[in-house]
């Protein structure tokens, strides 16, 4: 299967099904002396796992990462990182009576449609257990990112309708690490990773309403890395930003990114959207950060910004209308089965990850493209 790995220098390839015995990752091209645990990778899938919270799904996965190769006494080799999680709690019988009907919103029947077969048991190679490795992966590249005091913090700021009061970061030139650290203590203290407490609690109980009806919502993430240094990115086709894109949109159930001020630049004008530049203490600053920090597919060095808006939960137990594929009869489902009433919270660490495998492989691509 094609289009499983991500990268030009530091890749990523993940495999696996959600019910079938592991899914996992290899990482190729992570240079050698970086020190590297499975605690360091456990934290990240800890922060994935399901069956944490009502707001969740009741799949129970411990996810316990082993990481196989590519790490000596500690230490990254500089070989192929290659690491496994073992599947415990499928429940593949609840995805019998779908076989032959594809799930609305689903890629059951875009799967079908492609390879003549497919994997039925919990959306397969499509489900959002594919994640496990690219969360395991993004763990290494954050690793390496420290290296260069890089920090990516991300958190829900809305779901279902329902916003959260958070700064404006793009109105500013440049973001206080405390401040944004303290935002994400915040966000990961709530069961939705919302830093707002007011919105989190009206959020959850909108969530005991939904999730009693059976059906789902959806909402937006917002991911900020600091400390990223000016000059990544590469003209003309794999800028910075369409990387980032690429990334954020590879993620099941994302269906528009933006960047920076994002679909608000269509509504100002160039005297508003353009950042005042000066110059403070030796270096380049800006006044504030509609680009998002990137321009020209370049990093500016000013905090990068994006936003994802997830789709609801396509898996839902209200009556859908589909099609049985042997019979060609039109047929209503209702999908059983262990499944988030809402996607955003489970999804802030994997974007997270995408957002710093990007930075991790054009940080070292960034090294190859000048000598001083």
């Amino acid at each position: 299967m094609s289009g499983s790995t991500f990268g030009t220098i530091f890749r990523a390839t993940t495999w696996g099904e959600s019910h079938g015995p592991a899914v996992g990752v290899v990482v190729d091209g992570c240079p050698a002396g970086i020190e590297l645990s499975e605690n360091d990778v456990q934290k990240e899938l800890d922060r994935r796992r399901p069956g944490q919270s009502r707001a969740t799904t009741e799949r129970r996965e411990s996810d316990r990462v082993e990481i196989l190769s590519g790490v000596f006494e500690g230490l990254t080799t500089g070989t192929p990182i290659s690491m496994v999680v073992w599947n415990t709690d499928a429940r593949s019988s609840h995805y019998d009576s779908i076989r032959h009907t594809p799930r609305p919103g689903h890629a059951d029947y875009t799967y079908h449609a492609k390879y003549g077969i497919r994997d039925h048991r919990g959306g397969g190679r499509a489900s959002a257990r594919e994640t496990v490795g690219r969360v395991a992966a993004g763990a290494v590249a954050k690793k390496l990112l420290s290296e260069f005091g890089v920090e990516i913090v991300g958190y829900v700021i809305e779901l279902g309708g329902i916003r959260a009061s958070l700064p404006g970061w793009t109105s500013m030139g440049s973001i206080d690490r405390g401040e944004l650290l303290s935002i994400r203590e915040m966000a990961e203290s709530s069961p939705i990773r919302c830093p707002d407490a007011d919105a989190s609690s009206r959020i959850l109980s909108l969530l005991e309403s939904v999730r009693s009806e059976g059906d789902s919502i959806g909402g937006v993430v917002e991911v900020v890395a600091i400390g990223v240094p000016p000059g990544l990115g590469e003209p003309v086709f794999d800028k910075l930003d369409a990387d980032l894109a690429k990334a954020l949109m590879s993620m099941g159930a994302v269906k528009a990114v933006e960047i920076g001020a994002g679909t608000e630049s269509a509504r100002l004008r160039g005297s508003e959207m353009n950042d005042p530049i000066s110059y403070e203490n030796g270096m380049i600053s800006f006044e504030r950060n509609n680009a998002g920090g990137i321009l020209g597919g370049i990093s500016t060095g000013a905090p990068i910004v994006c936003r994802i808006s997830v789709k609801p939960t396509p898996s839902i137990a209200r009556s859908q209308r589909t099609v049985d594929l042997q019979s060609g009869e039109s047929v209503d489902i209702s999908v059983r089965g262990r499944h988030d009433p809402a996607i955003p919270p489970r999804i802030v660490p994997v974007a997270e990850a995408m957002i710093a495998l990007v930075l991790a492989d054009h940080l070292l691509r960034q090294r190859s493209a000048r000598l001083r």
